[in-house]
């Protein structure tokens, strides 16, 4: 099975506001690019919602990815297995149960290995998922963040 090389980015315009989040997938010559924007959502929710889109896109179980991602809101809490220990908890006092809950059945069904790069650096994919979120944000065609809850 081919590995899949992922970036992820999101955007929010206000906190919260209008968002949206980019998404890139590589494997071998192919490569396949998604976006979407919201009318209301905040910029974490648009960086968790990326990497689920992301996953979810995935066409085989057991997909060995790298997935890079400029959040550190989505990488420590992975990578510092702190979202392992919130679901043990029921996610109490977490924002973002839904995409946390969402996230966790995806990423259960591959082998996923997470890497933070630098926002707006000289990572060329980070910088298209950055467009394409941005653009996202911007087009005529928002659906609404149905798991958004202002607080």
């Amino acid at each position: 099975m081919a590995n899949v090389t992922i970036y992820t980015d999101g955007a929010a315009q206000g906190n919260p506001g209008r968002g949206g989040y980019g998404v890139v997938l590589i494997s071998g010559p192919h490569r396949k690019e998604l976006s979407q924007g919201y009318r209301l959502t905040t910029n974490n929710r648009m960086e968790l919602m990326a990497v689920c889109v992301a996953l979810e896109a995935l066409k085989f179980d057991g997909t060995d990815v790298t997935l890079y991602s400029d959040s550190k809101y989505v990488i420590d809490a992975i990578n510092q297995h702190w979202v392992f220990g919130w679901e043990k908890k029921g996610f109490a006092k977490k924002k973002n149960p839904d995409l946390w809950m969402r996230f966790l059945r995806v990423y259960r069904r591959h082998h996923v290995h997470f890497v933070w790069v630098k926002g707006h650096a000289s990572t060329v994919e980070n910088n298209r998922c950055d467009e394409l979120a941005v653009a996202a944000a911007n087009s005529g065609n928002l659906l609404e963040d149905t798991g958004y809850a202002p607080e």
